[in-house]
């Protein structure tokens, strides 16, 4: 079993961050598994629904990810500190605090939900069937924080294939159920929404019963106090990826209301189609940094500057090729998955394919945007984090998408998120650059 601790080569790199990088293409998996069944069977208006709704519910899932990423970079450093028994104690307060946040969300989430998708631009059955799913949606939203949670924490455990046979499981689950209630039963919104929950709570039930009790891995959840400082600390550090999903959803509020402006229903039915292929792609490269993120923190923590260089040099390597990869697969791929979605409407067909032939771009430069924020976010530093983060998504995007569609119509909203990861992707590397000496990588 390889450990955290260890030097990585590029055949052991690869090994290590692999389970991570599928789990989190898994986990993308319920959005577009719901999308293609409801398209197919419950018609492009529904599929429109799911479409418009999701950026909000997955915001509040999301802070999964700020307990995570803050939560590994702590705990990771506290093991490569040698005191396991404190690591634990920040591991266990961790959990029951997402826990917690997570019931509290999902309520708060069901009360503003009408309010929040009229104000977003819903009306009539766009409306009510956005509603629908969500109402259903946020009884998962607790699991769904868990889940998130730990596809950071199984990596610094020293599990990451754990990881990925939970999340395999819980996408195949949602998969088999999506079928069964949609196709099978004709439960339109309601079996896609349920067959999401239920998937859910099986991948954020299995961690639970895994850590509470002994096992073979480098953590384990114990009786102690609450640690409010360091939850301070992990919140303060994971803040980054907080912001990143919070902004990931104002921009996608704002890419639906632009659309809506510029297209209707079909541009918010073109969008969905992107938006899943884009949710896989980028989950590569979230996976990648979620598997790297704990062994840079880890031997940050030992002082191992020279190792912390090697993993640095790797993954910009591995980065640029998967970015290559994804682009000519995107483009390649770009008639056969708009006609598996949206192939029963010639005019949306039209539409989609030209936003993928654009869009694609963008998987050029994303996956170097994504790994410097989580580069200095695994180096503990969670306002450098949160800046290059913020860039990206609220500077960036927002204002592309504001102004290329007053020069170009729909086109320039395509290539806004071109333009925004290009420019994130440049200012990462630049902040890298500059910050060499600092951190002696």
């Amino acid at each position: 079993m390889i450990q955290i601790s260890e030097h990585f080569t590029y055949r052991k790199l690869i090994r290590f961050t692999f389970p991570s990088a599928v789990m989190m293409v898994f986990t993308s998996i319920y959005g577009v598994v719901d999308g293609l069944f409801v398209s197919n069977f419950a018609g492009k208006t529904a599929f429109a629904a799911v479409n418009f709704i999701l950026p909000y519910l997955m915001v509040l899932g999301g802070i999964g990810f700020m307990f995570g990423s803050g939560g590994s970079a702590l705990v990771a450093k506290t093991l490569g500190e040698q005191d396991t028994p404190r690591a634990n104690r920040i591991f266990t307060s961790l959990v029951v605090t997402s826990l917690l946040s997570g019931v509290a969300l999902g309520i708060l989430g069901f009360v503003f939900l009408r309010p929040v998708s009229f104000w977003m631009g819903a009306r009539g059955q766009l409306l009510e069937d956005s509603i629908l799913y969500g109402r259903i949606y946020l009884l998962g939203i607790p699991a769904s924080v868990i889940q998130f949670e730990f596809q950071n924490l199984y990596t610094t455990a020293g599990k990451p294939k754990l990881g990925l046979y939970s999340t395999v499981a819980s996408g195949v689950a949602n998969i088999v159920l999506d079928a069964l209630f949609v196709a099978g039963f004709s439960w339109g919104l309601v079996g896609a929404a349920a067959a999401t929950v239920l998937s859910q709570l099986l991948g954020g039930l299995l961690p639970l019963v895994y850590f509470s009790r002994k096992n073979t891995s480098m953590l384990q959840l114990t009786k102690s106090k609450f640690d409010g400082p360091a939850m301070v600390r992990v919140c303060s550090n994971g803040a980054s990826e907080l912001l990143n999903n919070i902004s990931m959803t104002v921009v996608s509020i704002l890419y639906n209301v632009q659309l809506l402006r510029y297209a209707g229903d079909d541009g918010l039915a073109a969008y969905g189609v992107l938006m899943y292929i884009d949710f896989l792609f980028i989950s590569i490269f979230l996976g990648y940094v979620l598997g790297v993120s704990p062994i840079i923190s880890y031997h940050y923590g030992a002082q191992n500057h020279k190792e912390i260089r090697s993993l640095l040099q790797k993954s910009l390597v591995i980065i640029g090729t998967c970015s290559l990869l994804m682009f000519a697969i995107s483009e390649l791929s770009a008639g056969p998955v708009s006609r598996l979605f949206v192939g029963y409407d010639c005019a949306l067909l039209a539409m989609t394919l030209r936003g993928f032939l654009l869009f694609s771009f963008n998987f050029l430069f994303a996956g170097m945007g994504i790994f410097g924020s989580a580069f200095f976010t695994a180096l503990n530093n969670g306002l450098i984090s949160a800046i290059l983060s913020g860039m990206r998504t609220i500077v960036f995007q927002i204002a592309f998408v504001l102004i290329l569609p007053l020069f170009w119509n729909i086109d320039g909203i395509w290539l806004s998120v071109v333009v925004a990861e290009f420019l994130a992707a440049l200012l990462s590397m630049v902040t890298i650059l500059l910050k060499r000496k600092t951190y002696h990588y």
